[in-house]
């Protein structure tokens, strides 16, 4: 089967863009997360971000192997602690960095019926639910990077996700 989109990758435009809140969840809504599941599941990922297939919309969708659900809206109420993690992106295909990030966060958002939920996450999803809220603020995992580990990180996405001919 093939994707429904293409997941926007490194030096496309739309992933520094700050996404604009959801002010309708109607039939268009839905169906935009069922083809972003689909194109998640094929990828092969965990979550997917709106802005990751071109649409400027603050939702996300996800499933850690529980489901596939849908965050609309996501606001993060808490965090607590740290934990260094080994992480990728979908729109940074085959690279990785160990990424301190929170441990613990209190989310709150929409689901797809326009009920509010309330998640508390540790460890993975906690990080998962980080990781896509960073692409509704077009904030990218490079960005977590400091010092030389940033430089030859930028280094290596300049070299694999730019065309050196229309530079």
């Amino acid at each position: 089967m093939t994707s429904p989109y293409d997941v926007r990758v490194f030096g496309d435009p739309v992933l520094r863009k700050v996404a604009e809140a959801v002010t309708d969840i109607d039939g268009k809504l839905v169906q935009l997360a069922d083809d972003m599941l689909q194109t998640m599941y094929e990828e092969p990922g965990l979550g997917l971000a709106a802005p990751q297939v071109g649409v400027g919309k603050r939702f996300f969708v996800y499933d850690v192997g529980e489901g596939p659900e849908v965050m609309v809206n996501p606001t993060v109420i808490e965090t607590r602690d740290e934990w260094l993690f080994e992480e990728g992106c979908l729109s940074v295909p085959g690279l990785s960095w160990e990424i301190v990030r929170p441990k613990e966060v209190h989310i709150q958002g929409y689901n797809l019926d326009g009920n509010e939920i309330n998640i508390e996450a540790d460890e993975l999803l906690a990080r998962l639910f980080l990781h896509e809220m960073d692409h509704l603020n077009g904030v990218l995992l490079i960005d977590h990077l400091e010092g030389d580990t940033r430089k030859a990180a930028m280094r290596t996405l300049r070299e694999t996700f730019i065309d050196p001919v229309n530079l």
